[in-house]
């Protein structure tokens, strides 16, 4: 498999979880911003998320993943609701890294798939979701350090402004439409 095929991910870690809140309705536009209900991304991510799942799976965690490749006009829908750079990606200006098939936002379940204490709840574009909020629960620095801990070593780094985001080290072209039908 060439690392820049986009790739279902479940295909390649089965146990990984997968909950997109931008398929449905439970997001902060309101609405959906894709049809799909699996994750996508290119191969050569997935393969370092799967070292990741590896890491955390021996400290008794999963990975659920809660966004993954996302559509040029999701990016764009996102930017008209919240125009704010910080948090979106403005995609006037270059698309967002997930519209490449490289980024993943992703938090803490159980292996069971429940989930775990983390910093602050999916986009929270308060404080409470940048990476150096401090005065958190010894549990959830326990928890989002098995998961900084886990992603650094499988090879993607960070974004100040949101725990749950991780961007592969490895630069993949823009899609801006997927090019097959996403299920």
């Amino acid at each position: 498999m060439e690392k820049e095929t986009l790739v279902r991910v479940k295909d390649y870690i089965p146990d990984i979880h997968i909950y997109l809140p931008y398929a449905t309705e439970d997001n902060f536009t309101g609405h959906k911003l894709y049809n799909f209900k699996d994750a996508y991304l290119r191969y050569g991510t997935v393969e370092k998320l799967k070292k990741a799942q590896e890491i955390v799976s021996k400290n008794g965690a999963g990975i659920q993943i809660l966004d993954a490749y996302r559509p040029a006009a999701a990016q764009f829908e996102m930017w008209k609701i919240m125009p704010d750079d910080d948090f979106i990606a403005d995609p006037n200006r270059g698309f967002s890294k997930h519209t490449r098939g490289s980024t993943v936002d992703v938090c803490l379940v159980t292996p069971e798939g429940e989930p775990m204490a983390m910093p602050s709840p999916f986009d929270d574009f308060t404080g409470r979701g940048k990476r150096d909020y401090t005065g958190l629960p010894a549990d959830i620095v326990a928890n989002i350090t098995l998961l900084e801990v886990a992603m650094r070593a499988a090879g993607f780094t960070t974004y100040i402004n949101e725990w749950w985001h991780f961007n592969d080290t490895d630069i993949y072209p823009v899609l801006e439409t997927p090019p097959f039908e996403l299920e």
